[in-house]
């Protein structure tokens, strides 16, 4: 099944990524075989991830989320996605629009 997710880094930054398997992904990540940039903050924690029916929708929510904020991404992150910038507003109506299914 199809997975953005969101990885926090020992030094508390985050990584945002797409995979078919989270929990192998974690691994990849942790054993310093997942991606450059979390091979050196390692270790690294999974603290979100949404499921997708197919890949393509996971990787377009990854981008989408790559370009949001720290502190959009904490919203996201603590389940307060009606808190998000624009929520409300035609902001958020276009932001809903651009997102795929399971990301809010």
């Amino acid at each position: 099944m199809p997975y953005m997710y969101i990885l926090r880094c020992a030094d508390d930054s985050f990584y945002v990524g797409s995979t078919w398997n989270a929990e192998r992904r974690l691994a990849e990540h942790n054993a310093g075989t997942g991606a450059k940039y979390t091979k050196r903050r390692r270790p690294v924690e999974l603290v979100y991830a949404a499921w997708f029916d197919r890949i393509d929708e996971a990787y377009a929510a990854e981008k989408q989320v790559q370009g949001w904020s720290r502190r959009k991404r904490q919203m996201l992150i603590d389940g307060r996605a009606d808190a998000l910038p624009g929520s409300g507003s035609r902001a958020r109506a276009r932001e809903e629009r651009a997102l795929p299914p399971g990301v809010t």
